[in-house]
């Protein structure tokens, strides 16, 4: 199984993806590694990235997802998925491909991404990112005003996992 935890950046990914690759003893995916360098320095300038720019990165990861399950290998990966089309292209398999959606307000967003020193997503990129964001359906949805643990043991009682 893949288990794909999305939002938008400052949401959380990143930190619930490695504790719960941990807790499961997967391995841990951060989607943010798989962008190409233009895409970074794009976003490191506060430019957002179009469809186009995403492109590449959606396939890399989609490919990620297909080879380890061809393998036998469950894995988490953070990754923003902002868009239904992104869930699309990732899903490479329905039955072993799940998305858990960190979600929570602007405001609070804003904040820890303010509070977060060194990260190349500026919180003035937030706006483009909930301009983006088109809710999923189909996910684990999470509520992030709780505390990591709290979230962590929700998702894994979600998931039938102690």
């Amino acid at each position: 199984m893949f288990l794909i935890v999305m939002g938008v950046s400052g949401c959380g990914k990143s930190t619930i993806g490695k504790s719960l690759a941990e807790d499961l003893g997967w391995p841990f995916y951060d989607g943010d590694d798989f962008h190409p360098a233009e895409n970074v320095t794009k976003m490191s300038q506060g430019i957002p990235l179009t469809d186009a720019d995403r492109a590449g990165w959606l396939a890399a990861l989609a490919r990620l997802i297909r080879g380890s399950l061809q393998k036998g290998q469950s894995g988490v990966l953070a990754c923003s998925a902002l868009k239904q089309k992104y869930r699309d292209e990732l899903t490479v398999d329905p039955n072993q491909v799940k998305f858990i959606y960190l979600k929570g307000d602007y405001a609070l967003i804003k904040a820890r991404m303010e509070a977060r020193p060194g990260h190349y997503m500026k919180p003035g990129m937030l706006d483009s990112q909930f301009a983006a964001l088109e809710e999923p359906t189909d996910a684990l949805t999470v509520d992030i005003r709780h505390t990591p643990q709290e979230i962590l043991d929700f998702i894994k009682k979600q998931l039938g996992q102690k």
